[in-house]
Parts: C-alpha cells; sequence; structure tokens
C-alpha cells in the first residue's frame, strides 16, 4: 500500500471507527427522537429545532457558514444553507440532505418497537427516519468529517449544503429557493444520498429520477344521490362514466393506452445498464406480475426506463355504507411516473382533447402538482469519477442506474442549478420508508461509510480532478 493509499484507508478509519464505538447511531438516535413531521403544523418549531440544534452545530465544527432561509412559500417549512470555502479557484461540491419524515402510524410496527427510538434487531436499526433521509446524511457528514480530521482541516475544495425541512409533502419551496440563491449556490458538482439501492447487496449510484404528474379527474350530475329503484336508468351514474373514462387512458392489465402519456423509446445505452437489473424477490417484496404493463420490456425497463399510470384513489358512494342510490359524484387521483423525455407540462391539455373526443366532456381534470423527470448522461465524466472512488473503497462493483423509479427532487439541482448529479443511496428497497418498521441495515451504512469517505477524499486529490474540465461539456 503506498503512503496516498494508507492515508485514504486512514480517513476510511476513522469514519468507521464512529460506526463501532457508537457514535453514529448516537447521534442518529437523537436525530429520530425529534418529531419532525412535515405533514403536522403541530411540528412546525420542531423542524426549526432539528436545524438549529442539530445540523447547524454539526456544519460550524466543520468549519461551515451556515444560514437559515425562510420558505419562499409561506408558511412551509425552513431551509438551510451552508458554506465552507478554502479557496474560491477550488472546485466547489454542493450536498443535500432533507430532515423531515413522514408520520410514526405508532402502534402499527412490531411489537416493542417505537419509531421515535432507535431499535436494533441483527442487522437492521428501525426508527422513522433512518432510512429517509436522517441515517443517509448522518452519513455523508460523518464521512465528510472523516476526511477534515484525516487531513487536519481541509479538504482541498469548497463545499456547499442545502437542506430542507419539506421534501415529504413535495419539497415546496426548494426550486424557488435554488432561483433566489443560485450565486450562493454555484457550485460545480453534485452528491446527496436519499432513495434506495437496486438491492440491499448491490452498491448503486442513480443519476436522477422519473418524474411525476398528479392530477385528479372528477364528474359531479348535480343531481344528488337518488334512489336507483325510482330513478336508475334514466339519470347519469357518475361512477360508470368515470370508469369508463379510465379504461382509455390505461388497460386491465396497465398498459398506458395514450401515446402522450408513453415513453420515448429506451436508448441502447440506457437499456445496456438496466435491461438485467434485479426486480423484488426480497422476502418482504410483492410479487412481479410479468404481464404488467409494457410487456415487451424487461423487469428492469419497465421500472426504470418506462411510464406508468397508476390510479391511486378512486371513490364514488360509500363502501363502508353503500345504499341504493345512483351516486351523484365519482372522482379518481392518478399518477404518472415518467422518464426524461416526457412531454408532461402538455399532459394536461392533451388529456382535456382525449377525453373531449371519447364524449367525456363533463369530466373535470384537475392537476395537483409535479416534478420534472432528470438523467444524467451515464457516460459524463462525474459518474465515473463516482463509481471508480466507491469501487476502490468497496473493492468490488457498484451499479449505475441512470434514474431511480421513484421521483425525487432532483431537477432544482440538475435543471435550476445546471449540475452533474450523482446519488449515492445507503438504503434499500425494503426499508420500509413512509410505513411502519422503517430501518437501516448496518451494512449498508458501513459501505455507505466507506463510500462516501473515499469520494470526499479524492476530491481532495488534484491528480484524481482532471475530469473537471470536461465537466461543462
Amino acid at each position: 500500500m503506498t503512503n496516498a493509499q494508507a492515508c485514504r484507508q486512514h480517513a476510511i478509519d476513522l469514519a468507521l471507527n464512529e460506526l463501532s464505538n457508537g457514535n453514529f447511531y448516537r447521534v442518529l438516535g437523537r436525530r429520530v427522537a425529534m418529531r419532525t413531521v412535515s405533514q403536522s403544523t403541530e411540528c412546525g418549531p420542531m423542524l426549526e429545532k432539528y436545524l438549529d440544534d442539530e445540523i447547524t452545530p454539526q456544519l460550524e465544527k466543520l468549519g461551515f457558514r451556515c444560514q437559515r432561509i425562510d420558505n419562499p412559500q409561506p408558511g412551509m417549512p425552513p431551509l438551510l444553507l451552508g458554506e465552507r470555502l478554502e479557496d474560491e479557484a477550488l472546485p466547489t461540491l454542493l450536498l443535500y440532505g432533507h430532515g423531515d419524515v413522514t408520520d410514526g402510524q405508532e402502534g402499527k410496527w412490531d411489537e416493542d418497537i417505537e419509531p421515535w427510538k432507535l431499535t436494533f434487531v441483527d442487522d437492521r436499526v428501525y426508527g422513522r427516519g433512518t432510512a429517509d433521509n436522517k441515517g443517509q446524511h448522518c452519513v455523508n457528514l460523518t464521512a465528510l468529517e472523516a476526511v477534515i480530521t484525516a487531513r487536519q482541516g481541509t479538504l482541498g475544495y469548497n463545499v456547499k449544503i442545502l437542506f430542507e425541512m419539506g421534501e415529504e409533502i413535495g419539497s415546496p419551496g426548494l426550486e424557488e429557493t435554488c432561483r433566489r440563491y443560485r450565486e450562493a449556490l454555484k457550485s460545480d458538482l453534485f452528491l446527496a444520498s436519499d432513495g434506495p439501492r437496486i438491492r440491499d447487496t448491490m452498491p448503486t449510484l442513480f443519476l436522477g429520477s422519473r418524474g411525476v404528474l398528479q392530477f385528479k379527474l372528477s364528474l359531479d350530475t348535480g343531481n344528488g344521490d337518488r334512489h336507483s329503484g325510482n330513478w336508475g336508468g334514466v339519470i347519469t351514474n357518475a361512477a360508470a362514466v368515470l370508469s369508463n373514462a379510465l379504461a382509455t387512458l390505461v388497460s386491465q392489465s396497465g398498459e398506458v393506452l395514450v401515446d402522450f402519456l408513453k415513453a420515448p423509446a429506451i436508448s441502447d445505452e440506457v437499456s445496456r445498464l438496466i435491461r438485467d437489473l434485479p426486480v423484488g424477490g426480497g422476502a418482504s417484496d410483492p410479487i412481479i406480475d410479468p404481464s404488467w404493463g409494457e410487456k415487451a420490456l424487461s423487469d428492469g425497463e419497465r421500472l426504470y426506463g418506462s411510464n406508468t399510470l397508476e390510479i391511486l384513489a378512486l371513490g364514488a358512494g360509500s363502501l363502508e355504507k353503500p345504499i341504493g342510490a345512483v351516486p351523484e359524484r365519482a372522482e379518481a387521483v392518478l399518477q404518472l411516473r415518467f422518464v426524461k423525455g416526457t412531454d408532461w407540462q402538455g399532459a394536461e391539455a392533451k388529456l382535456r382533447r382525449h377525453l373531449a373526443e371519447k364524449g367525456f366532456e363533463a369530466i373535470e381534470l384537475e392537476i395537483l402538482g409535479g416534478y420534472a423527470a432528470t438523467r444524467l448522461d451515464p457516460g459524463h465524466p462525474w459518474v465515473e469519477f463516482v463509481a471508480s472512488s466507491a469501487e476502490q473503497s468497496l473493492g468490488e462493483p457498484v451499479h449505475i442506474l441512470p434514474n431511480l423509479g421513484g421521483t425525487i427532487p432532483n431537477h432544482c439541482f440538475a435543471d435550476v442549478l445546471t449540475l452533474p448529479t450523482v446519488w449515492l443511496p445507503h438504503s434499500y428497497p425494503a426499508c420500509n420508508q413512509h410505513a411502519p418498521n422503517e430501518h437501516l441495515l448496518n451494512t449498508i451504512v458501513e459501505q455507505g461509510l466507506e463510500m462516501a469517505t473515499g469520494v470526499f477524499w479524492d476530491l481532495g486529490e488534484p491528480h484524481k480532478r482532471h475530469f473537471l474540465s470536461n465537466v461543462g461539456a
């Protein structure tokens, strides 16, 4: 082992020592105990406290200057901007994390497991926010501190960090914050951790995410709920009309039926990366349906390279107490998950035209919100840099996923700030995020510390940063 390799390994050992001596989980346990539920207005003070009492002190210890930012959207959770400048001539890395979580769902977890307390069972570490996202940003901050310590107070590059406390409610104000603070956030590269690996045993990088468009279809006849014996057959049944309208959009086997909502063709390069990826197969994973959706595609292509239209909610009348009445109103909430290249912003006008052409002019359409899809070119030098660094740290290959199947606010960084974006997830699909029994795997935390520390170290090595001259290419 050369001296340079020994110094790099020393930094990794410092990070791993925080895991073995218990400091990592002491910090994470303290943060999990903070009920930072962004959906609850009662938790507003705790959202601020998380930034002020947890994140800011750690960043200031590492030499950051921190600024809490009021959300551009009134009443929404605050954000935090941190900046650690060594030399303006050096490259700058932008990091990101979110400290809010979903509802704890107390009483629904396995016996003796509390959502607001760390519980260790074999390799699993349970608690709300362990996987999404407190555990993941704890890994990165621990790794960054290890490199600063190993380099005796320096990094060899600049670091900025943006924390939000509203990701679980759609990141309100994040895009506008990136626009307003574009100069303060100006960087060369973006690296963050959220979402899952492909599988627990497969270290993964992903380069963006599918976009999302959520909308509601509804029909109100104005008749009121009328006795089905007295009026059935001569008045419009809203549920029947809406069901038939939905059947023109998605088939009984989940195939998108309208061309303007379908995905563009998968490129050979992207297909090569996702075609043979495993999907499901874990003990707690759902059963994969090979006949669902785009049947000509592999499981990996269907999940990561295609568009899906899901009916999230569908209602008319009362299922709990049905009555013999023709329902006055029916409504459905749908969600389009789409890959880059889909004209999602033109979908509203096209949906209205489609419904009218099919005879459903009376159905109302309401757009509920959406995010753009993003995907960094897998051949970008920043991808190669992070992948090579991670493989050196682990001694095994990492898998490159062109985009996550889910949706994260990556467009704020890729489109608004125009940065090359790489995500290094420290979780896995069966982590139960947003559900009872959310957990981290200790083995993934260990690998995450190794990979993140290696990347933060390698960025400070001038001979490894030659790719920066190609970043804008």
